[in-house]
């Protein structure tokens, strides 16, 4: 060493700086962008892995299928809505804290996200595509609820008369 001390105050700014560092190169390089195979329907996607994605706190209708010989009102709009959004495209996932990780069905659960940031819950919900889950809890709930009601209010989308 050249015989100069370093104080505790700079070794102190120096760590503070690495966790820094460490910290934001993490989450950028946990930041994972998938593409999307297939839409199932407004609220179900399957990735290229084929792994099946459910997204969290909305509700679209039902659509026709070999499950459900009942289709509801507007399940065909929401689920095209969606496959335009999204399908063919590159998306990341964002789990929600206060749920599982996967459904009873085997679906992960997560927030989606575009490459230009929009965030696509919260698209279906504001242009009336899809209903907010009111029977638990999640994040964006409040916002989910007042988005349905401005679309309701505005008859977008499937609330249109």
């Amino acid at each position: 060493m050249n015989g100069k001390r370093v104080s505790d105050g700079a070794v102190a700014r120096l760590g503070i700086v690495l966790v820094f560092l460490c910290i934001t190169s993490s989450c950028a390089a946990s930041t994972k962008w998938v593409t999307v195979r297939h839409v199932i329907d407004g609220d179900t996607i399957v990735l290229e892995n084929n792994q099946r994605v459910r997204l969290v706190g909305i509700d679209a209708p039902e659509i026709k299928s070999s499950h459900n010989p009942q289709a509801e009102h507007y399940g065909e709009e929401s689920k095209e809505f969606l496959r335009q959004l999204i399908e063919g495209k590159q998306i990341r996932l964002e789990g929600e804290a206060s749920q599982l990780e996967y459904d009873q069905y085997g679906r992960r659960l997560a927030y989606i996200f575009s490459e230009d940031k929009v965030f696509i819950n919260r698209e279906l919900v504001r242009l009336g595509y899809v209903q907010a889950v009111r029977h638990f809890p999640y994040k964006y709930k409040e916002e989910f609820l007042l988005l349905e009601n401005e679309a309701k209010g505005k008859f977008w989308g499937m609330w249109a008369r």
